[in-house]
């Protein structure tokens, strides 16, 4: 099997038993809490060992969004080849909605992970109850395959960010004029005549400000100029920082 039919699978095989109760903020940080639950893979040679399920545990975090394209999210941190291969296949699926996904700073980092006695539906089951008792924290409970489950979570990343966007922020940006509609409704980013969206430019610009006001470091600036991929375009800017501070 290639390693896009292994993708392919991992996608199709991804089951949300339990999403957040509310979209992503528009005014600050948002934390999603999120457990992947699989089936170790042994069990496939010896079932009778089962049932066992094995819990990932861990967090997602965005600051406050903003609009981004794919080859942004691309430079996102902590996730496999094969979850980048898979962003990758569902941005070539929904190009027009995929150019609309937005974040300022997204990493995925597992907190925890261990097995447990009880088939997948029991252990969703329960996590589903202490979850809701708990109440603090948006919350995600999936399963995936055990050698792909980032794979899932990215499939619920980008299907979480699209309806948040399309729910809340998009309405937003369009009357700030990043985003136009063409002839027949689609959603499209407003880009300067480089190529770089607008709203991309206006957070550079706000980004130069702190630095000068000394309430930004520059390696910030520089990583966003980098993800962007438009350095060159601003060092002249970028090195003149430095030598204003001498």
């Amino acid at each position: 099997m290639s390693n896009q039919d292994k993708i392919k699978r991992a996608l199709e095989q991804t089951e949300i038993f339990k999403s957040p109760d509310e979209l992503l903020s528009s005014q600050g940080k948002t934390s999603l809490h999120y457990y992947v639950l699989t089936e170790p893979a042994y069990l496939e040679v010896y079932p009778e060992e089962g049932p066992e399920t094995r819990i990932r545990e861990g967090w997602i975090t965005w600051d406050k969004p903003k609009l981004i394209t794919p080859g942004y999210l691309m430079k996102a941190e902590g996730f496999s080849d094969e979850a980048r291969q898979a962003l990758e296949m569902i941005a070539k699926s929904k190009p027009d909605l995929a150019s609309l996904i937005y974040k300022m700073s997204f990493q995925q980092k597992v907190d925890s992970v261990e097995t447990v006695s009880k088939t997948i539906e029991e252990t969703a089951e329960r996590l589903e109850r202490e979850s809701s008792e708990e109440d603090r924290f948006l919350t995600v409970i999936l399963s995936g395959l055990e050698e792909l489950w980032d794979v899932s979570l990215m499939k619920f990343v980008e299907e979480f960010i699209a309806e948040s966007a399309s729910e809340a922020h998009l309405p937003e940006m369009e009357e700030q004029g990043y985003l136009t509609r063409g002839k027949g409704g689609q959603v499209r980013v407003t880009r300067t005549i480089e190529g770089l969206p607008i709203a991309a430019k206006d957070e550079i610009e706000r980004l130069f400000s702190k630095v000068k006001a000394g309430e930004a470091k520059p390696a910030t600036l520089k990583k966003e100029l980098d993800r962007w991929g438009v350095y060159r375009q601003y060092e002249d800017r970028f090195l003149d920082l430095f030598r204003a501070s001498k």
